[in-house]
C-alpha cells in the first residue's frame, strides 16, 4: 500500500508529470534518489499506469461529441466478445465502456461535424454486430472532466 511520502509524491506527479524528479521531489519534503526510487516502485506495480499526451481533439477540428447508449442481442452467445472486437476498430469512438444492467455498453464518438457523424454512425457504428437497441446521447458541454485522484 501506499503511505504518506507516495501520496505526496503522486498528488504533485498526476498534477504534471514533466516534473523532473528533483523539482517533484522538492515538492514532496524528499530527496531526488527516494523520489526516483518510489516512482519507479509504482509504475512496476501499476500504481502509475501510464504517461501520456493529452489532446484537445476540438482543437483538430472535432466538434462534435455524441454518447451511444447500446443493447446487444444477448441471445448470441459471442455478441458482447464480437461487439467489443469490432468497436475497437472504429478510428472516431474513443471510448467504450460496457455497465450491468438495461444498458450493456457505451460507446463515446467524436466527428467534425454533424454531416461526418451521420456518415460514422450509418457506415460503421450501424454496421456493428448484435445491436438491439441504440441511443444517441448529443454532447453539450463537460462541466468536470478530471483525472486527478484526491490523495
Amino acid at each position: 500500500m501506499l503511505d504518506d511520502t507516495d501520496r505526496r509524491i503522486l498528488r504533485h506527479y498526476q498534477h504534471d508529470p514533466r516534473l523532473g524528479p528533483a523539482d517533484l521531489a522538492e515538492l514532496a519534503g524528499v530527496t531526488p534518489a527516494t523520489c526516483a526510487r518510489r516512482l519507479d516502485k509504482m509504475q512496476a506495480s501499476g500504481v502509475i499506469r501510464a504517461n501520456r499526451a493529452v489532446i484537445d481533439w476540438r482543437a483538430l477540428g472535432y466538434e462534435v461529441e455524441v454518447s451511444l447508449r447500446i443493447t446487444l442481442d444477448k441471445t448470441q452467445p459471442r455478441a458482447f466478445d464480437e461487439f467489443m472486437q469490432d468497436a475497437r476498430k472504429v478510428p472516431d469512438v474513443v471510448e467504450i465502456q460496457t455497465f450491468l444492467g438495461r444498458v450493456d455498453l457505451r460507446l463515446s464518438v467524436i466527428a467534425r461535424d454533424m454531416a461526418h457523424y451521420q456518415q460514422i454512425y450509418r457506415s460503421a457504428i450501424l454496421t456493428l454486430p448484435h445491436i438491439a437497441d441504440i441511443e444517441a446521447l448529443m454532447h453539450v458541454a463537460r462541466i468536470k472532466s478530471d483525472e486527478g485522484l484526491p490523495l
